[in-house]
C-alpha cells in the first residue's frame, strides 16, 4: 500500500496547513465509503511524493469534517480543492486522470 498523504486535515489544521500556508495546497475531499475516492487515493498519494517541498497535498475526510467540506460547498466527491494564499483558484469533481491534476498544480506555481 502506498504511503499517506502528510497532511490528513482535521477543523484545526485546515486553518493552519490549507489557509495559512506559503505554499500551493491540493486538499482532497473524500469519504471511505465513495469507490471513486478510492480509484484515486494512489493518484493523490504519487502527486503527493513529486511535488514534496513545492506544494502541499492533503485530505479530509467529508464525513469526519463536514463543517469544511460545507464551508467550500463540496456536494460530489471526490471533489480537488486547489488552494494559493488561503483561496480556492480552482477545483476538480470526479476521478480525473493524474495529469489534469499536476497540470492545475504545476499552474498555480508558475502564476503569481
Amino acid at each position: 500500500m502506498g504511503q499517506e498523504p502528510k497532511y490528513i486535515l482535521d477543523e484545526n489544521s485546515f486553518r493552519t496547513e490549507v489557509l495559512e500556508s506559503d505554499t500551493p495546497v491540493l486538499v482532497d475531499f473524500w469519504a471511505a465509503w465513495c469507490p471513486p475516492c478510492k480509484m484515486i487515493a494512489p493518484v493523490i498519494e504519487e502527486i503527493a511524493r513529486e511535488f514534496e517541498g513545492t506544494a502541499k497535498v492533503a485530505k479530509l475526510d467529508v464525513d469526519q469534517v463536514p463543517s469544511v467540506a460545507g464551508n467550500f460547498g463540496i456536494q460530489s466527491i471526490p471533489t480537488l480543492l486547489f488552494f494559493r494564499n488561503g483561496e480556492v483558484v480552482d477545483r476538480v469533481v470526479g476521478a480525473v486522470p493524474k495529469g489534469v491534476i499536476t497540470e492545475k498544480l504545476n499552474s498555480l506555481m508558475t502564476t503569481n
